[in-house]
């Protein structure tokens, strides 16, 4: 025998799904992300978020593009994070260039409305009355529920209280209702 009957030549060919070989398919602790952060290849090791179309505007202002060299489409964890956070991101009063937060401030916790379900936007919104025309998309209804949300007024002191409380008095109850 001279040798194998078949050739292992790769040659990329893009797929449909990212994948130029399917041996690139199954091994994907090997890759490394397939963005370019600031006109530097990131050579973070590839998570299972890929490239696409629907995060390329959020990629396209933290300045990241896609390594057309690159025989995939899958992103580190690093740059998944950045492009989450950027959709709810919200602009602060005071510069974030100012370093830090000023006395008596906290840090902000955000809530990604966007990864909730529709049924719980609509829900939402008929329980706050929120004024909106009919027919929203699921991310025009987040943007109107993250920002009622937002101006919702909070004493945490309060709210704490009636927390401890309810899961007090619920506890009891659900004791007491027991055979």
């Amino acid at each position: 025998m001279q040798g194998n009957s078949y050739s292992q030549s790769k040659t990329p060919t893009m797929s449909t799904n990212g994948f130029s070989t399917e041996d690139d398919s199954r091994s994907g602790h090997d890759q490394v992300c397939c963005l370019i952060d600031n006109g530097e290849k990131c050579q973070r090791q590839a998570g299972n978020a890929s490239y696409s179309k629907r995060i390329q505007n959020q990629a396209r202002k933290l300045k990241l593009t896609r390594d057309e060299m690159s025989p995939h489409i899958y992103i580190c964890d690093y740059h998944k994070m950045m492009i989450q956070n950027i959709r709810t991101k919200r602009k602060r009063k005071d510069s974030e260039d100012e370093g830090g937060f000023q006395d008596g401030e906290e840090e902000l916790i955000e809530i990604d409305f966007y990864q909730m379900p529709v049924n719980t936007l609509r829900r939402y919104k008929r329980h706050y009355k929120l004024n909106t025309r009919p027919g929203l998309s699921k991310s025009q209804l987040a943007d109107a529920v993250s920002g009622h949300f937002k101006t919702i007024p909070v004493i945490e002191k309060d709210t704490l209280q009636m927390f401890f409380y309810t899961t007090k008095t619920k506890r009891f109850e659900s004791k007491d209702n027991t055979p």
